[in-house]
């Protein structure tokens, strides 16, 4: 099949959008850093994906702090970064040693990720967040604008948006592979942590290597309880976002990439089909256990309005979505479904690496910009002012943001009108408690913390 170029004005505008960004011939910021100048590092979490981040961090430069809540995640860190300076709080981290590094990675629970990235983008530290960028709307459109401010190096934490397989499949949709795009359907295997719970009402001593404090940061003041902490954050509403903030951010980064899927006005839950519940209700402590959100994305740049439907807790597409796939496939427990009236481009994973594509032929191959790696392209970005792929204000923003809006639609159980360019939602009067739903977009910070 021939890759068509004359798909409205979507197939030349794609190149010319965010979505296209990743092309050769994007715009760079200054040159930062010297090519041969070390990099010092600080990096704030170092447990959990913070291992990893950390890790990437001494490998291209020098980690001189680090920063965790956990003590025993602490030592363990120090390990492996025997002249680091230890700190418990990122803030006394950066008062105290600021003049000492260039570069910041956060890998902490959802509801710090935005204090944290701002203190270091406001220091004109280059910043390295994981996804979702933010647990909140406007703190996402926010963190683009600080970076933008200061011309300074960013880059989300979805590792596929540097893999080749999804570059190159973005690539083949945004020139017609898949003819006039229609349907986007995104699945994930999400929650594998505890969800529908209530909140604990028994007291439980903090643990003496836990600084439940600074876990807390901006949050409402609670008592500590192990339901929060080790990990089990991303199920309540105060510290995480759900399975859409762990997983879409990776799972739907393809369509996002291929669609310029950004902007949606409208969204809403997908409460029963037939005699199916398909969206429990919640309990405005946690995460429901399970959702379907059906998104609403107007025509972009020429690309046509199209519909796309997320699915977590054990919802999937029906198999008869698949036309032609094989038999003896079985659907993946995550993935993405983007439908054409051309063809269909099945993905069974959360990277986009391993491709299908249904009721078609498989498309030229393209040309594509290819990435040096994930850390790298933002450490090159460093060196050299071309900015990462999943930068903050062109990227990572506007993917959490359209990511986080489904969970205005978990929250209400409503359809929510949007209007993203002003961040607000324009049926707000039809909500019982407007306040709570606002409260998703903009939080309010407390004990001193604030963006």
């Amino acid at each position: 099949m021939k890759c068509k170029n004359t798909r409205r004005n979507f197939l030349k505008n794609s190149a010319l959008t965010g979505a296209g960004v990743w092309l050769a011939g994007s715009s760079a910021l200054a040159e930062s850093t010297s090519a041969n100048e070390q990099i010092q590092f600080a990096c704030v979490g170092v447990g959990g994906k913070g291992r990893s981040d950390s890790s990437d961090a001494g490998r291209s430069g020098k980690v001189v702090a680090i920063c965790d809540i956990d003590e025993q995640t602490m030592e363990k860190a120090a390990g492996r970064f025997k002249d680091a300076e230890k700190f418990f709080d990122f803030r006394e981290m950066y008062d105290q040693l600021g003049d000492k590094f260039d570069a910041v990675t956060v890998s902490t629970p959802d509801h710090v990720h935005a204090v944290a990235s701002a203190a270091a983008l406001e220091m004109g530290k280059h910043t390295f967040t994981q996804k979702p960028l933010t647990r909140t709307i406007w703190e996402s459109r926010r963190l683009g604008e600080i970076a933008r401010e200061q011309g300074v190096q960013t880059m989300m934490g979805n590792q596929g948006t540097a893999a080749p397989g999804l570059r190159r499949t973005a690539r083949q949709i945004q020139l017609g592979a898949l003819g006039t795009p229609t349907e986007v359907h995104c699945w994930t295997n999400r929650p594998v942590w505890p969800q529908g719970i209530e909140r604990p009402t028994e007291i439980v001593p903090v643990p003496a290597h836990v600084h439940w404090e600074q876990f807390l940061a901006g949050a409402e003041p609670r008592d500590y309880h192990p339901a929060y902490h080790p990990f089990k954050w991303r199920g309540w509403w105060e510290f995480g976002s759900g399975a859409l903030g762990d997983m879409a951010c990776h799972t739907l980064n393809l369509a996002f990439m291929a669609l310029d899927l950004r902007d949606p006005t409208s969204v809403e839950v997908v409460v029963q089909e037939g005699d199916q519940v398909v969206s429990t209700e919640h309990n405005g402590e946690t995460f429901p256990g399970r959702s379907k959100i059906r998104y609403e994305f107007p025509e972009r740049n020429g690309r046509p309005a199209l519909t796309m439907f997320w699915y977590d807790g054990g919802n999937v597409p029906s198999r008869d979505m698949f036309p032609g796939l094989a038999d003896e496939i079985e659907l993946s427990k995550s993935g993405l479904l983007v439908i054409g009236d051309q063809g269909r481009m099945y993905s069974p994973n959360d990277y986009g690496e391993v491709i299908h594509w249904l009721e078609m032929e498989t498309p030229d191959d393209v040309e594509f910009d290819e990435s040096p790696g994930h850390f790298d392209e933002w450490v090159r970005g460093i060196k050299t002012g071309t900015p990462a792929v999943s930068n903050f204000p062109d990227y990572a923003g506007p993917l959490s943001e359209t990511v986080l809006l489904g969970n205005l639609a978990v929250w209400s159980r409503k359809r929510v009108e949007w209007d993203a360019e002003n961040l607000t939602i324009t049926n707000l009067s039809e909500f019982d408690k407007p306040d709570e739903l606002t409260g998703l977009i903009k939080p309010t910070y407390h004990n001193g913390y604030t963006v």
